[in-house]
């Protein structure tokens, strides 16, 4: 017999996401038993993150939302900025911390979920269920039998893909001694930061209060940054471009996020699943992941307590995957520019729509309506030829060769965007609302 019904490894937003839908029991279904594999404190334990999400109403994991906001601002290089009421959805904030926390206390008041403190060599597939090989904190190795094992850590490498970006980010935790920020309202993406030769910039800002933010600078291309051209980036971003003044930095986070149309593998062995990042939950054209894994464990333990093979779904439609494939390589190959699409959809696409256009919550003509506001040459091209391109593996980010601090703009000006359409008109009231836990 198993040692326990279901084990899952990894303790980050997957697996604490998981392991919380299946803590207690659900009359009338099942209620497996659980162990929650933790890392022990050390390099395999990730710092502190901040999730962002849009949802509408009341979610599971409200308790840990730091802030939210109703209305979101798109800057583009040269027009207006546009901005908009997002209701009835609403973008919230979670870090790391509080979300453990809040799941920790859940956790330790169930009787059917352990948690087991030790770092994982290995998970083996046999027959009937697999193994999950261990060594603990005092350095001995043991096996953790289960009937289904769910694998969130990170994978050692990318599967092969025809377009693999890179979103890669630093922030600071910003307080100023004067007023700065509109608490209300996100700066979702500001593109008035200097561009890089390959890929593109944006600066994004969550206020929560007058004098506090996050303040980052994010790029999507193939290289990462030094940390010396991180700490320039964004320093740039503050000082030169949104002026803050005098100010502290309180705390700061770096990340890396691929974006590829590989395709994920959400299986490695008959009683052996990947989820959350690790398993395709990341949108590839937008890096956001929170939604996707909230999709897939919620699934999952449905499946779970259903008695049914809870093989985790795909977090993103075929048609989403298809269409970010063609975005990724249009501006991967320079086609498309990669500011002006976003401020073009942003400010063309009311942005409730967009939004849920970007967490594959659209009907087919609401995604022909967002498409028509994209470059249509470079997409078409970009569309055209990805069944020829061939799939080559994607290699550990690498520091770009050199930098400067910062990046140097563009050689030539972009040229300023042509006037923003006026808004679309509701195309269905009744079509589906994203979902109110996830996004």
């Amino acid at each position: 017999m198993p040692e326990t019904d279901v084990a899952v490894v990894g303790a980050g937003a997957a697996g604490l996401s998981l392991a919380h839908r299946l803590a207690g029991s659900v009359p009338g279904l099942r209620t497996p038993s659980v162990v929650l594999v933790d890392a022990p404190p050390g390099p395999l334990r990730p710092p502190p993150r901040t999730w962002c999400y849009w949802a509408e109403g009341p979610g599971r994991f409200d308790a840990a939302v730091r802030a939210q906001w109703q209305r979101l601002r798109v800057r583009p290089p040269t027009v207006s900025p546009a901005e908009a009421d997002i209701a009835p959805l609403r973008y919230r904030m979670i870090r790391s911390d509080d979300f453990e926390r809040l799941v920790s206390r859940d956790l330790a008041r169930s009787t059917n979920v352990r948690r087991l403190e030790a770092t994982v060599e290995a998970v083996e597939d046999v027959s009937g269920g697999a193994h999950v090989h261990l060594r603990d904190t005092d350095g001995r190795a043991r096996v953790l039998s289960a009937r289904w094992v769910f694998d969130s850590r990170p994978p050692g490498s990318l599967p092969a893909a025809r377009t693999t970006l890179l979103q890669h980010f630093h922030g600071w935790f910003v307080r100023t001694a004067q007023p700065a920020f509109d608490p209300a309202t996100v700066e979702l993406m500001d593109f008035r930061t200097p561009q890089p030769g390959h890929g593109l910039s944006f600066g994004y800002v969550l206020p929560t209060g007058p004098c506090e933010a996050l303040v980052e600078y994010t790029e999507f291309s193939r290289h990462v940054l030094t940390p010396q051209c991180y700490e320039a980036a964004v320093r740039h971003y503050a000082d030169e471009v949104l002026r803050l003044g005098e100010r502290q930095v309180l705390a700061t986070e770096t990340g890396v996020i691929p974006m590829t149309d590989a395709p994920i593998p959400r299986q490695t062995g008959a009683s052996v699943f990947r989820i959350g990042a690790a398993g395709g939950a990341t949108r590839p054209a937008t890096g956001y992941t929170f939604a996707g894994l909230q999709r897939q464990t919620r699934a999952v333990a449905d499946a779970l307590r259903r008695g049914c093979r809870p093989v985790p779904p795909a977090a993103h439609t075929r048609r989403s995957r298809a269409m970010d494939a063609v975005l990724l390589r249009a501006l991967d190959s320079g086609r498309a520019d990669g500011p002006e699409l976003f401020a073009r959809l942003f400010t063309r696409v009311p942005m409730t729509r967009l939004l849920r256009f970007l967490d594959g919550d659209t009907r087919l003509h609401e995604d022909l309506s967002v498409g028509l506001h994209a470059p249509v040459g470079p997409m078409l091209r970009s569309a055209l030829e990805l069944p020829r391109l061939p799939r080559r593996p994607f290699g550990p980010p690498t520091p770009a060769p050199s930098c400067t601090e910062p990046h140097p703009p563009p050689a030539s000006p972009r040229p300023p965007m042509p006037p923003a359409d006026p808004p679309l008109p509701a195309l269905d009231p009744s079509a589906p609302l994203p979902p109110t836990e996830t996004a």
